[in-house]
């Protein structure tokens, strides 16, 4: 079959940033299946890895990327009980495994759901990786009550984490969402996704206090964990939580959190497939929740721009899209165009 991979590391417009190779198409077994991927999803993941994983060496076979993907079972191995083929699916994938960015793809089932029967497979295709990172942020993590009238603050609120999230969030709880943007098409975008208020990342503390909150419950950063620390620590509410799923060099205080007894945690979507979790399944429950939800009318698509053809070229373009850092919403690729 054809992939795209990489075997180094390299700045997106070097030649071999990307490359085009044939390998062995692979088999279900186990809980696995085969699927004939149609469309995908470029997340922020994506270009990391490719920046990261090969600096200064040359992996022995490429390295092929891609999390999200729509498409077609082809194949179920003995242990999968839940999918036939030629079932349409959605899913995230699994980081310490080939991806998505390849005309067939396995995957664990118990991470995967039936798509969304209301979308085409671009527009499904942005949904799983930021809507498993939303809902494992509110519900696992910060471990909201769905019923409670707390506030919770978004920051990059227009990415497709961000996007998600407040979609999830409004939905399935009774918070108010306070979400930052700094462009007049982000804070745009923010309200069209259902923020209650939007402010302004640039000036943090004082934009959250204009609006009439000198502390909010729970914080969700998605855009810089670092660099917002101490606005962070500011704005928390006396026993809030903070989660983050941006990673950072160097260190933060934690111990500015212990007068208010706030608390930090990690979200990591791959974590349950990473190491096979105990609840590895909730995840293909979570899709499925996502995808009714979508199939009722009470969620949309994030998808912003869908990018056509199967190839080096096209997945270099949407590489380069994500990389700049200024993208609203989900770029897709769809395979069969």
């Amino acid at each position: 079959m054809k992939a795209i991979g990489f075997k180094t590391s390299h700045e997106i417009d070097h030649e071999e940033s990307l490359i085009e190779f044939e390998t062995i198409k692979p088999k279900a077994i186990g809980f696995d299946i085969v699927v004939k991927v149609n469309a995908v999803s470029v997340n922020p993941a994506d270009a990391k890895v490719r920046i990261r994983t090969a600096l200064d060496k040359e992996l022995e076979s490429p390295r092929i990327l891609g999390y999200d993907a729509v498409g077609i079972v082809e194949e179920v191995g003995e242990k999968v009980t839940n999918f036939k083929t030629g079932d349409r699916v959605y899913y995230s994938g699994d980081v310490t495994r080939n991806g998505s960015n390849a005309q067939f793809q396995a995957v664990d089932s118990r991470i995967v759901a039936l798509a969304p029967s209301s979308l085409d497979d671009t527009q499904a295709a942005v949904l799983p990786l930021t809507a498993l990172t939303g809902y494992e942020a509110l519900f696992d993590r910060l471990k909201i009550n769905p019923t409670k009238k707390k506030t919770i603050l978004i920051i990059g609120g227009a990415g497709g984490v961000g996007s998600i999230t407040t979609q999830i969030a409004k939905e399935l709880t009774n918070l108010t969402v306070i979400a930052t943007a700094s462009r007049e098409e982000t804070s745009s975008w923010c309200r069209e996704m259902g923020a209650d208020y939007v402010v302004n990342h640039r000036d943090l503390v004082n934009s959250v206090k204009e609006i009439g909150f000198d502390t909010v419950d729970y914080i969700f950063n998605v855009a810089d964990t670092k660099g917002h620390w101490d606005s962070m620590v500011e704005l928390i509410a006396p026993q809030g939580t903070i989660c983050s799923i941006v990673e950072f060099e160097g260190g933060v205080d934690l111990s500015k959190l212990q007068d208010k007894a706030a608390g930090f945690v990690w979200e990591l979507m791959f974590t349950r497939s990473m190491f096979n979790t105990e609840d590895i399944e909730q995840q293909h429950h979570i899709l499925t929740d996502i995808a009714n939800l979508v199939d009722c009318g009470r969620i949309k698509t994030t998808l912003i721009q869908t990018l056509n053809g199967f190839s080096v070229k096209t997945l270099k373009e949407a590489h380069k899209k994500i990389e700049t850092g200024t993208s609203i919403g989900k770029i897709a690729i769809d395979y069969t165009k």
